[in-house]
């Protein structure tokens, strides 16, 4: 669970400044080090450290993926990853696609994200949830990636 409340939060877009702690955060999260440019990502602000992270990742098959959110763990539990995620969602268009694991699919549920069939995904996240998942079952990972997409509303 997280810890208690800390400064007050703003949440912007972010600047070349926080590059370094965009980085820092995504790899200290153990999420997918790539695409991590900073002109499309926003950022929880507290006390003048950036706590979290998210952006619109595009695809080369024109699709778009909420991706990148983390939230450092001090500040887990406070609710700035809902904040982002609305955020990011109040400023895309439908669809909006994201991959995560699949005991985070009723989380993303609540924002109206639902899980899509192979058929149902765009070339590019067919192909990363095919090969994610080949590398999954080889290591007898017991859980699988989902790709899910949001339609608005």
């Amino acid at each position: 669970m997280g810890g208690a409340a800390g400064p007050p939060m703003l949440i912007r877009r972010a600047a070349a400044g926080d590059q370094r702690a965009i980085t820092a955060i995504i790899r200290a999260a153990g999420i997918n080090p790539t695409g991590l440019h900073w002109q499309r990502f926003i950022v929880a602000e507290a006390g003048g450290r950036v706590v979290g992270t998210g952006q619109i990742k595009p695809h080369g098959d024109g699709s778009r993926e909420l991706a990148s959110l983390a939230v450092i763990p001090a500040r887990q539990g406070e609710g700035i990853a809902r904040v982002i995620i609305c955020s990011l969602q109040r400023s895309a268009s439908p669809p909006l696609y994201l991959t995560c694991a699949e005991r985070l699919e009723g989380l993303y549920g609540r924002f109206g994200f639902q899980s899509l069939a192979r058929a149902e995904m765009p070339p590019d996240l067919r192909r990363l949830h095919r090969i994610i998942n080949g590398v999954l079952r080889v290591l007898r990972y017991p859980e699988r990636l989902l790709v899910m997409r949001w339609d608005g509303g």
